[in-house]
């Protein structure tokens, strides 16, 4: 059985995670098969957005753990290059220039709540749930889930967050902006708005996600300094041309 899918609707690209029958907890074949995928999305010059899913009731519940860790007794130094080897697998996502929107109908925990982050926007169903759950286990955080959570809710919400290890449940996440939405059908809701953004200008779209991502972590001037070249490009793209056409003529 295929344990991550790729499909292909039109300029959107879908991964999901299919193993329902352990709620999509991560193992090494499952991981290695999204980082194909991931690397099959940045490579397809026809891709414009990607959703990533889980099959069944659960986005992911997380690691599996004697699949994922190993032998715990190893040493720091080689069990963080393994660790580091993990969170690669699934951070690929981060890296991709497209829009990427992530659809959880269930349970995102742990490691599968670092790949709902991975994820620019997210959409969450009624039942969607979000664990950062480490504590809880007696584990630090890792796969760059400190800072994702950060990113989106800041230093305070995250330490709280991950201090108390618990589910946060759809309506808490929206209030918290972990989540963007709530939909009665999340995955139905993200391929929505995911061939809503893939029918945008390309350049446009892929400008937009690095402004974003210099915002978050530079001033105000280095913000200004890319925003003014990419805005002064867009200003002479067809789509720009014919809405100043339209305007025009009104």
């Amino acid at each position: 059985m295929t344990l991550v899918e790729l499909t292909r609707e039109d300029s959107v690209r879908t991964i999901t995670l299919n193993a329902p029958e352990r709620l999509n907890a991560l193992d090494w074949p499952l991981l290695e098969e999204l980082r194909v995928a991931v690397e099959s999305v940045a490579a397809d010059e026809e891709a414009r957005a990607l959703v990533v899913t889980g099959a069944g009731k659960a986005f992911c519940s997380g690691a599996n753990l004697e699949s994922l860790f190993g032998d715990t007794s190893r040493p720091a130094d080689v069990l963080r290059e393994h660790l580091m080897n993990v969170y690669a697998s699934f951070l690929g996502i981060r890296n991709l220039s497209i829009p990427t929107v992530a659809a959880v109908q269930g349970a995102a925990v742990g490691a599968g709540l670092n790949i709902a982050l991975a994820c620019d926007v997210i959409v969450a169903g009624p039942e969607g749930g979000f664990g950062p759950t480490f504590s809880k286990i007696g584990l630090h955080p890792g796969g760059g889930c400190t800072w994702m959570l950060t990113q989106r809710i800041g230093s305070a919400n995250t330490a709280a967050a991950l201090f108390n290890g618990d589910i946060i449940g759809a309506e808490a996440a929206l209030g918290l902006g972990i989540a963007q939405e709530i939909a009665d059908d999340p995955k139905a809701r993200a391929a929505e708005l995911a061939a809503t953004w893939s029918k945008r200008n390309p350049k446009l779209m892929s400008d937009i996600k690095k402004s974003v991502a210099i915002a978050a972590r530079d001033d105000l001037h280095e913000s200004l300094n890319f925003e003014s070249w990419a805005q002064a490009e867009s200003l002479s793209s067809e789509e720009f041309a014919a809405f100043a056409a339209r305007f025009a003529g009104r």
